[in-house]
């Protein structure tokens, strides 16, 4: 065989073996990350902001990773119950979702820090967590558990009721009330409430049974969940309340591990930028929500600064202690979180 026949042979080899591995099915598939979520699906421009705001996440790493990096939305707890997806990211059984981080707090006591009451009062005190003492211990404990936060994403809350308003702690007394965690049902019961323990999805059809008088929970649950359809009284989170919860985007850490360096930067950029249009969107609701309800025919009311301290006098005094209590590492958190106040 001549020189140059070899030549050519060589050539169409290595051309063949290109062709091959420049094959798609030959090629590494894309990953998808399946991302759960309890609240009303809609689309990326419309609907529950948390819904779009997964959706808008999910687009903008396909987007920077050329494909290579897919999200996969999963609404109304479709994909699984609310209360399993924290245990089943830690233990790499879901990729992602975005959930309050109390519904953690009986198995990560820790977590319940996310909606202690009257240890927030301020989306810009909120927005100091992310890089304070408080929000490096936070972090520190859910990745030894097996979790990453993503997006950090705090809501303010208010109250939706039945009957009369909630708007000072002797206005509980004798009523069935969600709080929304251990903590703050702890300072409803130091109220004179009684307390059921329940995800926010299921408020509406307590209420709808008279099981439940009045449910605390975010501005954009109090709309997503149509409540105003069976509670006509509104406490609004807009301008003061003592109710703040960290809702944080988080992926579990042995999906993240998985993964290589290039894509897990695109994770945690893409998941920062997507604070500014959760608070955005977070404080629309805030204002949003009282001409849901009085277009519904309630009244909206919203609370003062003499109110918010009664609630948080009440707090310090019962969840704040009984959390610090629980352990060394709840009662180190604690004591950064009350820094940034």
């Amino acid at each position: 065989m001549n020189i140059a026949r070899r030549r050519t042979l060589f050539g169409l080899a290595i051309a063949s073996a290109l062709a091959l591995f420049g094959n798609p099915a030959f090629s590494a598939e894309p990953v998808t990350l399946k991302i759960s979520h309890q609240f009303p699906g809609g689309t990326i421009d419309s609907g529950d902001f948390r819904d779009r705001l997964c959706r808008k996440f999910a687009a903008e790493i396909d987007k920077r990773t050329g494909g290579a990096l897919k999200g996969s939305v999963y609404p109304d707890s479709s994909l699984m119950k609310t209360n399993a997806q924290f245990s089943a990211m830690r233990k790499g059984a879901l990729d992602m979702s975005l959930v309050p981080l109390s519904y953690a707090g009986g198995e990560v006591p820790e977590t319940n820090i996310g909606l202690m009451p009257g240890i927030v009062t301020s989306y810009e005190q909120a927005a100091t967590w992310k890089n304070a003492e408080v929000g490096r211990a936070l972090s520190k404990v859910l990745a030894d558990k097996g979790v990453i936060i993503v997006s950090w994403i705090w809501q303010a809350g208010g109250v939706a009721s039945r009957t009369k308003p909630i708007i000072n702690p002797e206005d509980a007394k004798g009523m069935k009330v969600r709080g929304g965690s251990r903590e703050v049902d702890m300072v409803l019961k130091a109220a004179g409430a009684a307390v059921l323990n329940l995800p926010s999805n299921e408020i509406y059809a307590a209420m709808q049974t008279g099981a439940l008088d009045a449910a605390m929970t975010s501005s954009t649950s109090l709309i997503s969940f149509r409540l105003e359809e069976v509670a006509k009284q509104l406490t609004t989170g807009r301008g003061k309340t003592y109710w703040f919860m960290l809702e944080p985007l988080m992926i579990s850490k042995a999906v993240f591990d998985r993964l290589p360096k290039s894509q897990q930067d695109v994770i945690m950029s893409v998941g920062a930028e997507m604070e500014k249009f959760a608070l955005e969107q977070a404080k629309a609701d805030d204002q949003a929500v009282a001409a849901v309800y009085q277009k519904a025919g309630g009244k909206a009311y919203d609370m003062s600064d003499a109110s918010v301290k009664k609630w948080q006098a009440i707090a310090r005094e019962t969840a704040w202690k009984d959390f610090a209590a629980r352990s060394e590492s709840c009662a180190n958190i604690l004591k950064l979180a009350e820094k940034t106040l």
